[in-house]
């Protein structure tokens, strides 16, 4: 399927900020170093500062002092940024930068285009027609690049998540040269396996009911009534009633973009029905159904009950529906409709 351009800017987002979750501790960013017992933060030693109390050689004021500023400060600092997104954007975090929802995506991809469906728990496959008019038929084949995807996936999180705990050096040193520890072996093993079991079976229901950063986020995004949201542009439901909900099929958490706010408690901003049905209303995102509002704009999503101030809300409500092409499978124009993907 063609991307657009909101697609590929997410994309290039969720790549940059994988290859930084991959590097970050062979670049000594940031890790824990259990051999060391602290944190390395860009080649430097971040402690807690109570090593001279434990020895008797500071008192408990200093001590004290020393871990509001190098451990609580911090910590707040991050997860007050994180909240504070959240509270006005949802969730961002999820959706455009975190290292297992990207995984997740993937292979819900590869897992569509082996069977139709984005997980083993769909119903039903998903329609053959694409948002942007080509039709693709599930493909056997497309099961070894799915496992293969599962399964490598999984031994890389495992391998980074060691290093993120023991000198990467010594990890990548053992692994190529085949000297691994007991330890470590037994590490690896263990995590490879639980990741294949959670990328091949659970994955967005991880994020949806497991995760606890997407949980706080969540909670922060609801309390806040004018956030960030997806809202749907009710004056110009007749272009929707043709379409086979593509942007429900889009949805990589397996939401109904078109609901009420709270119905919609884990959505992670990612745009991709949005993208969805730019596509299906002619490659033009200002004529979408589906766009993000906030502010006053994203009141009806959370209330349900419609818009009567006359706000405009969304780009395309002053469009020409006229102009908009057909949705349907058997209007769209022929040199599309046949398009095939294996």
């Amino acid at each position: 399927m063609s991307l657009t351009a909101l697609q590929r800017r997410r994309r290039a987002f969720q790549a940059g900020f994988f290859t930084l979750f991959v590097l970050a501790p062979p670049l000594d960013i940031f890790r824990l170093d259990l051999t060391r017992n602290h944190f390395i933060f860009f080649g430097h030693d971040w402690t807690l500062g109570i090593d001279a109390f434990l020895a008797g050689q500071a008192g408990g004021g200093e001590a004290v002092v020393n871990l509001l500023l190098r451990g609580f400060l911090p910590l707040a600092a991050i997860g007050g940024v994180l909240l504070y997104t959240a509270w006005r954007y949802g969730r961002l975090y999820c959706g455009w930068l975190c290292p297992h929802y990207s995984v997740v995506e993937t292979i819900n991809r590869l897992m569509r285009r082996a069977t139709g469906k984005p997980s083993v728990w769909e119903r039903k496959p998903l329609p053959e027609l694409q948002p942007d008019g080509r039709v693709q038929k599930p493909d056997r084949r497309y099961w070894l690049p799915t496992l293969l995807a599962v399964f490598g996936f999984a031994f890389l999180w495992a391998l980074v998540l060691l290093t993120y705990l023991l000198p990467p050096a010594d990890i990548y040193h053992n692994l190529v040269t085949g000297q691994l520890t007991r330890n470590q072996s037994i590490f690896l093993a263990a995590g490879t396996l639980a990741f294949s079991v959670e990328f091949l079976l659970a994955r967005h229901l991880f994020c949806r009911f497991a995760c606890a950063v997407g949980l706080f986020q969540s909670l922060a995004w609801m309390s806040n009534r004018k956030a960030m949201v997806v809202g749907f542009d009710t004056r110009r439901a007749r272009s929707c009633q043709q379409c086979n909900n593509a942007c429900d099929n889009a949805c990589p958490m397996r939401l109904k973009p078109r609901t009420i706010k709270r119905a919609m408690f884990t959505c992670t901003t990612c745009g991709e029905c949005i993208a969805a049905c730019s596509q299906v209303q002619g490659g033009e995102r200002r004529r979408s159904l589906i766009e993000w509002v906030a502010d006053d704009c994203a009141l009806p999503v959370v209330t349900g009950r419609p818009d009567k101030s006359g706000r405009q809300c969304f780009p395309g409500s002053d469009a020409d529906d006229s102009k908009v092409p057909d949705t349907t499978a058997g209007d769209r124009p022929p040199q599309r409709r046949v398009q095939t993907q294996g």
